[in-house]
């Protein structure tokens, strides 16, 4: 018997793969995070396939789960969403992590399997009423399930790592059978309606989302490097606070090694907005400060909505993607009183010393020194705005404002272009160019939209290299372009200064743009057109050339096109 038994007649594969999960829990946690990942990932694509689901541009899992149209089309709850992205979290690091996988990340894993499983057989299989809707996972019912012969660890995560490359053989296997699949999906289809339709009891399943908030912060934690295993990093008590009993106790407490607190957690119920947490952080980071002289830097959660207030450098709450390493939070509390102000640092006019350019270096510093985090420059092509970058850069380092830049191009071309161009002005400066030095540390890290994308989902050892605190300003080339659909992401999880630059005339930039940079439409940080460009003689007006071709002079007939062409 096991907890998993009620899926074994439609899912036979999925229930293998839960069952295999469940039988490690005690014996093996890693092998049961990365089977209960595997149990995920063939439950989401069996959805897509039965549903008919268009699959999104990448084949990933991440994608697959996040994608509009799966939660769409299954009416998954946000719930469930973030339970499959903690499964999903579980397994990567369970492959990755080096360490022993502790008991209470397999726990974990099999409860909130259980949960998907229960909400999924409920909802898309052909026996709604065999699904244990009432019961929670029973963890005794698992420890008792006879564990299956084991694997190597390492035969494991080949097998897991070489999934994508199966997958891509087993799409190109079904493309040969389409009508046969289609076919069966037409079966499949009006069995499960049927069978939904006889549906007697309500799905009262308590899916328990405060475990699967706590799980999600202690994961997103550790991947920050917050190992999480000193009893003072929890439930802190603090005295000071404005109640009865003058006491409190603060949620997280994020240590330096000086024992000064360097930030702090407060997490909200999952059914919460995280914003309810701000008044309550802001009482603890009193507290903290009154009891050891340093205030700590104000993170408040709902397990999935994340907030990072440094009221201590003057900055209002903005949403984050995750959490910050320690030697991030330290850098960030020194700086309060560290960074300079930068109308008082110089512009290095070798490297940007036109009048225009200094400029807007100078509308830049202008906003950044009034707490404004975004900036858009629009510039005629030719006119700099790679050297105005580099001299920017310069300048935010010597002043203590970035420790790490990263310049974004769509194309690899305009990274390696960009790569020499800081080699060549900024020699003593390590510059790493991410589409091919991908291990390599640097200051300035320049790549494409896509490789930044995967760098950020990559988990190495159980922790991040690319966090939401690594880079201190994130400059996006050529930012009219239409990425943002795509690679919105990039923007949302970094948590950095933002410089857009463009050539696109101001009136010409999209309102998505104006709005990604906290702008109002039509009114850049600074602009300098072409039009100005070429009065002030920096460069030279455009010549038009008449050409034509012979479909323009005669036209064309259908009769003599090729079959191709038609």
């Amino acid at each position: 018997m096991g907890n998993f038994d009620f899926i074994t007649a439609d899912w036979p594969q999925i229930h293998n793969d839960c069952a295999r999960a469940e039988s490690y829990v005690i014996t093996d946690p890693r092998s049961a995070c990365i089977y209960a990942r595997r149990s995920v990932e063939t439950l989401v694509r069996h959805l897509y396939f039965l549903l008919d689901l268009a699959e999104p541009y990448r084949d990933d899992l991440v994608t697959l789960i996040n994608e509009p149209a799966f939660r769409t089309g299954t009416k998954a709850p946000d719930v469930i969403v973030r339970k499959l992205n903690l499964l999903r979290k579980l397994g990567n690091t369970a492959v990755h992590e080096s360490r022993d996988i502790p008991r209470s990340a397999s726990h974990n894993a099999l409860r909130e399997l259980f949960h998907v499983v229960v909400w999924a057989a409920y909802n898309f299989s052909t026996h709604p009423d065999q699904v244990p809707v009432g019961k929670q996972f029973d963890a005794k019912l698992a420890a008792q399930s006879a564990p299956l012969p084991r694997e190597a660890a390492a035969a494991l995560i080949d097998k897991f790592r070489a999934a994508d490359e199966r997958h891509r053989e087993e799409l190109a296997a079904r493309d040969n059978a389409i009508a046969e699949l289609e076919a069966e999906r037409t079966r499949l289809l009006a069995k499960l309606a049927a069978a939904q339709a006889a549906k007697t009891q309500p799905d009262d399943h308590d899916y328990k989302e405060s475990e699967t908030r706590d799980a999600y912060i202690d994961l997103l934690l550790h991947e920050a490097g917050w190992a999480l295993d000193n009893p003072r990093d929890r439930e802190f008590p603090v005295v000071g606070m404005p109640n009865e009993s003058g006491k409190g106790f603060v949620d997280y407490v994020l240590w330096g090694e000086d024992g000064l607190p360097l930030g702090l957690v407060e997490a909200k119920r999952t059914r919460r907005n995280p914003e309810e947490g701000q008044h309550q952080a802001k009482l603890y980071a009193d507290s903290l400060e009154q009891m050891t002289g340093q205030r700590p830097v104000i993170f408040y959660t709902n397990g999935y909505q994340h907030t990072i207030w440094d009221d201590g450098a003057g900055y209002p709450p903005r949403q984050v993607g995750g959490f910050y390493t320690a030697d991030e939070l330290a850098l960030a509390i020194r700086r309060r009183t560290a960074r300079k102000q930068l109308t008082h640092v110089p512009v290095n006019g070798d490297i940007a010393g036109r009048p225009y350019q200094r400029r807007a270096i100078a509308a830049i510093d202008h906003s950044l020194d009034h707490k404004q985090r975004s900036s858009l420059l629009v510039m005629a092509t030719g006119s700099g705005k790679t050297r105005v970058t580099i001299a920017l850069i310069d300048q935010l380092a010597k002043a203590g404002w970035v420790k790490r830049a990263l310049f974004l191009a769509d194309r690899t071309a305009l990274v390696n272009q960009a790569v020499s161009a800081f080699k060549q002005h900024l020699p003593n400066t390590p510059t790493v160019n991410l589409l091919t030095e991908k291990a390599t540390d640097g200051r300035v890290y320049v790549s494409t939209y896509p490789t930044m994308l995967n760098l950020i989902n990559e988990v190495d050892h159980a922790a991040r290299r690319f966090g939401p605190g690594y880079f201190d300003l994130v400059v996006v080339d050529e930012a009219h372009r239409s990425v943002y659909a795509k690679y919105g992401e990039i923007f949302a999880y970094f948590d950095s200064l933002l410089v857009g630059l463009t050539a696109t005339p101001k009136d010409q930039v999209d309102h998505n743009t104006y709005r990604l940079f906290e702008l109002e439409p039509g009114v850049p940080t600074d602009a300098y057109s072409l039009a100005e460009a070429v009065a002030d003689g920096y460069l030279v007006p455009a010549q038009s050339v008449s050409i034509s071709s012979k479909f323009l002079r005669q036209g064309a007939r259908y009769d003599e096109l090729s079959e191709a062409e038609k």
